[in-house]
């Protein structure tokens, strides 16, 4: 199921519709797929596109954190809270901050190994 919602996606990519919701998407679809560096690189032009994008910063942390790239996982989460804090979605602020904190736990040192 997940191929051919990929090459219906990957078609619309450098288009009209290519817009962060698309690039969130695939990067979704990706991660699903197990392809965590191809899921990473679309949630980061999600987030490049639209900054302000939080439920794309929470899905760019976990493709990160599943491609085993800890301190760039973190980052991408510490950006994501800054950014549902700004927007009021206390939801995903709440969860970014849990997954950051395992982030920190496992790096050992609050998140300054990379």
């Amino acid at each position: 199921m997940t191929a051919p919602v990929v090459a219906n996606l990957e078609s619309l990519l450098g288009g009209p519709r290519d817009t962060p919701l698309l690039r969130f998407s695939l990067g979704h679809e990706y991660l699903k797929a197990g392809e965590t560096v191809k899921a990473a690189e679309q949630l980061r032009e999600a987030v490049t596109r639209d900054p302000e994008y939080s439920a794309a910063w929470k899905l760019l942390g976990k493709a990160l954190t599943d491609a085993n790239r800890p301190g760039e996982a973190l980052e991408a989460y510490r950006s994501g809270i800054a950014v549902a804090e700004r927007r009021g979605d206390k939801q995903a602020a709440k969860e970014m901050s849990v997954f950051a904190r395992r982030l920190e736990k496992t790096l050992g040192d609050g998140g300054a190994e990379r």
